[in-house]
């Protein structure tokens, strides 16, 4: 035999590995409209390696594609080496799924929001193809098509440079499993064949069955083949679902083989005789001859037709949105039976004129080399397989990712994303995450702290930095570091706007100007600057001050008068920052004079403002805070009659001298002895001026805090020989 020239680079091999025999194709383009069929080789399997489109004997199916092969091979004279091939519908799974995604906030809509859209719509895909599955059996994506846009749910046709706050898309996706996929390659390779390209038989049959322009319409393609019935829809332009029956040309068959008691071969023959004689004639397994009708054998697969026929119907309603579709084109032996598009036109409710059988009609941009060749519909799909490489290029890939070895369906614009999510790489672990986000209350307004942003996934391929819309190709090498969450959010007591804004409450009392600190309760407790603040912590700062809280800032007893803004006012008024207050004394020999301490605690004010901690700033607060002072939004209510504080204050005189001068105190804090001295009268917070305790674990940690063994907090009183405990406790 004469040694195998190259074969040329513009040649095509097909194979169409169908149930009931493989045709092998090869040709080439011979302009922008024509196809020229240069050799056709149809081999029948002698066995049922395959049902219903499924590979079931490996090396039973190889040795036949091995066997069209080499027949190729000498009628051209060239080595055939790679090949196209479908797999059929039977194991075909698609799904339709609507993905939203909500943005938050008005933005720009870019690649990466498109991606991120997309991401989800897969996924969601994923999870409805699995829910829909009886049986664990791993799946693997072929493709999807965005059938619309939406932004801010209005319809859109493209989403690049909008700006919104919600995107939406709605999916095709389609799934094959691995078996059906690596059944396919293995029986290839074991002929001595690469893959050069895979595609679905129903999108082989619609490259021929159903032009680019015919597309417009909606129009059911079905490939009735021996073991399947494959279906296709096209609508607006494209194809807008896949289907498949498990049923077609075999279950015929197998009716005529038990009603004429012939084996499965002889009844084939009996079927296709059926379609071209008007009378058939066999022998029975007994051995004895029969001459029918042809219309008797018609007649004997009337009621599977029937079934069939019913179930394409409903299957393509189904697939077109519950709507039977505007006309139908039948492809493949098994839809030859005369009654096969008049039960199908009946069932779906159409004219029968609307449901024809596509063979010759479709093949007039198809040249033919070799002679004698019957145009009819079984040679659409087998062309196609062609074509859809022409067309397409489609085929399966191997890539790396993360040291993974994945095997992904090619469609020309394959990015590092779309290997991301053959490996179900998390979506949580692709875009970067804030951290957890604060929510708390300030004077019964809630308030919320964004936790910091993460950092996006690191993605190498072959070594180079790139990102999720690098586009991949056979056997690159893809690295891909998940994402990080951001730190949670974190606030403090001196970080509070109304705080921050100003920090001080600034009044003048007898023409000096007096720096008090704001008071701010936490969940109720005085709270100081530096204390962080907790999930749904109640937080209320008090913009105002009592006289008593005044009077303990510059540590003075109560006056014989008192005026606010140059009115003679009540020892309940609130007391603004900017305010003036006139306050009067009866002096005595024991008692600093106004004018003394005025200038201490002016001095003492401007000392804070110039460097101020918490415990210093906190510590001079009055210890009585009322749940009127609580509540910053009661107001307080004016007393119908009162008396003037300097005649109240003149029947008090002699209370206020016994009790004028500074007392120390011996208590126990944790077990040490400390002294609090030069006040009358003390809270707890005064023992932070002077005992050392970390007040900055408020966020990690609760605070215990007892008197004498008895609950207590900052601004409980504390008397001579009292027993304080004071500590934190780490939170469950």
């Amino acid at each position: 035999m004469a040694k195998l020239q190259q074969c040329p680079e513009d040649y095509i091999f097909g194979l169409d590995i169908g149930t009931r025999s493989i045709v092998g194709t090869v040709g080439r383009r011979e302009d922008e409209k024509h196809f020229r069929v240069i050799r056709q080789v149809i081999k029948t399997h002698d066995t049922r390696a395959m049902l219903d489109g499924q590979i079931h004997d490996i090396d039973r199916v190889a040795e036949t594609i091995s066997a069209v092969k080499v027949e190729l091979e000498q009628e051209l004279g060239y080595k055939l080496e790679k090949v196209c091939i479908a797999a059929a519908g039977r194991v075909l799974k698609t799904v339709v799924v609507r993905a939203d995604l909500d943005l938050g906030e008005e933005k720009k809509i870019n690649d990466e929001l498109l991606h991120n859209l997309e991401l989800t719509g897969m996924e969601l895909a994923y999870q409805k193809m699995k829910d829909g599955l009886t049986a664990d059996i791993n799946m693997h994506c072929v493709g999807y098509t965005i059938v619309h846009y939406y932004l801010d749910d209005y319809l859109m046709l493209s989403m690049e440079g909008h700006k919104g706050r919600k995107i939406s898309a709605d999916f095709l996706a389609t799934f094959l499993p691995d078996e059906v996929v690596d059944s396919l390659y293995v029986a290839v390779e074991k002929a001595d064949l690469e893959v050069a390209n895979l595609t679905l038989e129903p999108i082989a049959a619609s490259e021929v069955a159903i032009p680019k322009n015919f597309r417009l319409l909606n129009i059911a393609l079905v490939d009735v083949g021996a073991g399947t019935s494959d279906i296709c829809i096209t609508d607006e332009g494209t194809i807008i679902g896949y289907g498949m029956i498990p049923t077609a040309g075999d279950a015929f068959t197998e009716i005529i083989a038990q009603k004429c008691l012939v084996d499965f071969n002889a009844a084939e023959k009996i079927k296709i005789d059926s379609f071209s004689k008007k009378t058939v004639s066999y022998k029975d397994i007994m051995g004895i001859s029969h001459k029918v009708p042809a219309k008797e054998i018609q007649e004997m697969v009337s009621d599977k037709i029937s079934e069939s026929t019913k179930m394409i119907a409903d299957k393509i309603i189904e697939l077109n949105n519950g709507e039977p579709v505007s006309a139908v084109f039948v492809v493949g032996g098994g839809g030859k039976l005369p009654e096969f598009p008049l039960k199908l036109a009946e069932h779906l409710g159409v004219q029968k004129e609307r449901v024809a059988v596509r063979g010759k009609e479709v093949l007039g941009n198809i040249i033919f080399d070799q002679d004698n060749v019957s145009l009819d519909s079984t040679l659409v799909t087998p062309i196609g397989i062609c074509l859809s490489y022409l067309e397409k290029n489609n085929s399966f890939i191997m890539v790396s990712v993360n040291g993974r070895q994945i095997k992904i369906y090619d469609n020309n614009r394959l990015t590092v994303m779309d290997a991301a999510i053959q490996i179900g790489f998390p979506k949580d672990n692709i875009f970067p995450r804030r951290g957890k986000e604060l929510i708390y209350y300030v004077n019964n307004e809630t308030r919320m702290v964004r936790g910091e942003a993460g950092e996006a996934a690191n993605i190498s391929v072959n070594g180079k930095h790139e990102n999720f819309t690098t586009k991949i190709e056979a056997n690159d090498v893809i690295e891909i570091i998940p994402s990080t969450a951001g730190a949670d959010a974190t606030a403090t007591i001196g970080e509070i706007a109304e705080f921050k804004r100003k920090g001080n409450i600034e009044i003048e009392v007898n023409g000096k100007k007096i720096v008090c600190p704001k008071i701010v309760l936490l969940n109720g407790n005085l709270a100081l600057e530096s204390m962080e603040i907790a999930e749904n912590d109640h937080i209320t700062v008090l913009e105002y001050y009592t006289l008593e809280q005044v009077l303990r800032m510059i540590d003075m007893p109560q006056p014989t008068y008192f005026a606010l803004n140059d009115k003679e006012a009540d020892a309940e008024d609130r007391i603004y920052d900017g305010c003036r207050l006139t306050l009067e004394w009866e002096e005595n020999e024991n008692t600093k004079t106004m004018d003394d301490v005025l200038k201490e605690a002016e001095d003492a004010s401007s000392d804070n403002q110039e460097e101020q901690t918490d415990e210093t700033s906190n510590s001079k607060v009055q210890e009585d805070i009322t749940e009127k002072e609580k509540t910053s939004s009661e107001s307080s209510t004016e007393e119908s009659e009162t008396k003037s504080l300097k005649s109240k204050k003149k029947e008090e005189t002699s209370e206020q001298k016994k009790s004028q001068s500074g007392t120390s105190i011996q208590i126990t804090v944790n077990g040490d002895s400390v002294t609090l001295s030069n006040k009358k009268k003390y809270v707890v917070v005064d023992i932070l001026d002077v005992y050392p305790f970390d007040t900055t674990k408020a966020k990690e940690a609760t605070l215990v805090l007892l008197v004498n063994g008895m609950t207590a907090d900052f601004t409980s009183d504390v008397k001579q020989g009292d027993s304080v405990e004071l500590k934190w406790k780490a939170k469950d």
